[in-house]
């Protein structure tokens, strides 16, 4: 399989006809049907429902689209990364970043950084943790800061803090009222309608929260796994159930939504920063040099290992 063989595919699912998907890509149309079915041949699965008008794809078709765009999406993105730095001559250094962690210290980090290193030129990329690993491998970050523990002999892992979890609201929801301002167990709330995030990939920050109620031999009411934090906050204004947020994304104000503690000791979600072993290059250095110096000014535990 070829990255030709994913930019066919997905010009004909997006144009649902061989003929348009043909001149969209400036090749014949036979090439182009006898390398989609190459493809269903290597994959051993049917893309699309040929007798369909317009064309449809089947079910394993759409999933193999989603994945595909993804890809093409990052090697344009590598490929423009690579052509800025070429073109600018600096140093070029990459983050990624789960997207809660921006409600946490990195902007604060990202600025600092920013004045201590001037001359390089910083990229950002909004990626959960689960796909920080494959693009650290890969050389596509060079640093990246989530949430979720997956162990790799290629990458290393560092808690710069444990998090405490808070739960998100509804205004009318009742145990507001009952309870008052008061925290609230995780044995009060496994009944009501829970709210995760993300959907997927998986595991995530989602199973993170799942394995706050199983540990306590709990089962949560789910009823929607959202895309993404937003997505998820949004319902919970919407009265389709609480979610199990990190405190700093409490900061999102929002006068349809109340905010309580939870009343669970251990109730945490750690911000881990993970990088290439054996990468010792000065830009991360600095990187690790900042994190140190804010948390000391914050008055927090400089984490641990971050200079070695």
């Amino acid at each position: 399989m070829e990255l030709r063989h994913l930019r066919y595919f997905v010009a004909v699912a997006q144009e649902r006809n061989f003929t348009r998907a043909a001149e969209r890509l400036h090749i014949a149309q036979p090439p182009l049907s006898r390398q989609i079915q190459q493809l269903e041949e290597e994959l051993g699965l049917q893309l699309f429902e040929r007798d369909s008008r317009p064309l449809k794809t089947t079910d394993a078709g759409q999933l193999f689209l989603e994945q595909a765009t993804q890809v093409l999406e990052r090697v344009d993105s590598v490929r423009m990364m690579m052509q800025r730095l070429k073109e600018s001559g600096r140093p070029r250094f990459v983050i990624g970043f789960a997207p809660s962690t921006i409600y946490a210290a990195l902007p604060n980090l990202i600025r600092r950084f920013r004045a201590e290193a001037p001359d390089v030129e910083l990229g950002l990329v909004e990626m959960v943790s689960f796909e920080q690993i494959a693009a650290l491998k890969e050389g596509r970050i060079d640093v990246g800061f989530g949430r979720i523990r997956r162990e790799d002999p290629g990458v290393r892992r560092d808690v710069l803090r444990n998090e405490p979890l808070v739960v998100a609201l509804p205004l009318s929801h009742h145990l507001v009222s009952h309870e008052g301002s008061l925290a609230l167990s995780l044995a009060s709330l496994a009944p009501e309608p829970l709210v995760i995030y993300p959907r997927e990939p998986r595991p995530s920050y989602a199973d993170q929260v799942i394995s706050l109620f199983h540990d306590r031999g709990l089962t949560p009411n789910i009823v929607h796994e959202a895309r993404e934090l937003q997505t998820a906050i949004g319902l919970v204004a919407a009265e389709v159930g609480y979610a199990i947020i990190p405190e700093s994304v409490a900061r999102l104000r929002r006068d349809d939504i109340v905010y309580r503690e939870l009343d669970e000791p251990g109730a945490t979600s750690p911000i881990i920063m993970s990088r290439r072993v054996g990468d010792h290059s000065a830009v991360l250095a600095l990187m690790s040099h900042v994190i140190i110096e804010t948390y000391t000014e914050w008055g927090l535990p400089a984490p641990a290992g971050l200079e070695s």
